[in-house]
């Protein structure tokens, strides 16, 4: 059994993660994390004790982030003291924390995405041969919608998206539309327009179950990985 700990374990996502592993017998949970100030933060959630200190780390595997990006880095420390693997899902992390991740890789196993959903992934695959083929011959525009509470705009998936399209269209994404309403969990959509067509692709999260599914998968992923950085194209072998 793979022993993991789950920050931010009474989060929205991180009680998600929780309830699906504790409920897989690939799992032993060993520590829960959450922040000492976080607004009716309990000491025990699904009947298991919370730590606030990082330190109790030591002694699990794998640790399954989706935090703040200085929660994520404060992790990041402890995880490689104590050599635990790590899966981040963190998003809104500047350009200096990722390149900390990347480091950190050298001396421990990180799935890094903006996105676990395995859904979400295999439109990163689609894109990418999409853009392949449209190359410049294309506009490309980018939309996506996500609840009132999230606070980085546009997303880590859509900037993933673009990025993706980019690379391989070897042009730039015209626009992108980012829409804070409701409690819409994520959808998103690229459209290659041409003069004689339009293609669309795009992802609906109905549940956000399939991001902390994705992250398990991931956590099983690493838990053969001895060091590197990856991330879920990896992890599903769709590169």
């Amino acid at each position: 059994m793979i022993k993991l700990a789950i920050s931010g374990c009474q989060g929205r996502m991180g009680q998600r993660i929780l309830d699906l592993a504790l409920r897989d017998k690939a799992f032993k949970i060993s520590c829960l994390l959450e922040h000492r100030e976080r607004p009716g933060v309990l000491s025990s959630t699904f009947g298991l004790p919370v730590s606030f200190n990082s330190d109790s780390l030591n002694g699990s595997q794998v640790l399954i982030e989706f935090s703040s990006p200085d929660a994520t880095m404060e992790h990041l420390k402890a995880c490689q003291k104590h050599g635990v693997k790590m899966v981040i899902g963190t998003t809104g992390l500047s350009r200096e924390q990722a390149s900390l991740i990347k480091k950190a890789s050298l001396k421990i196993p990180i799935v890094f995405s903006s996105n676990m959903s395995i859904g979400v992934n295999l439109v990163f695959a689609l894109i990418r041969q999409t853009a392949k083929v449209t190359g410049k011959n294309y506009a490309m525009h980018l939309m996506e919608t996500h609840h009132v509470h999230k606070k980085d705009a546009p997303s880590g998936t859509a900037k993933t998206m673009a990025e993706i399209a980019e690379e391989h269209a070897k042009t730039k994404v015209v626009n992108v539309d980012s829409i804070r309403e409701g409690e819409v969990i994520g959808d998103h959509e690229i459209i290659f327009d041409s003069t004689v067509d339009r293609i669309s692709i795009g992802h609906h999260a109905k549940t956000r179950d399939i991001f902390a599914e994705g992250s398990l998968v991931a956590a099983k992923f690493l838990a053969k990985q001895k060091k590197g950085l990856f991330n879920m194209q990896d992890v599903l072998g769709l590169k």
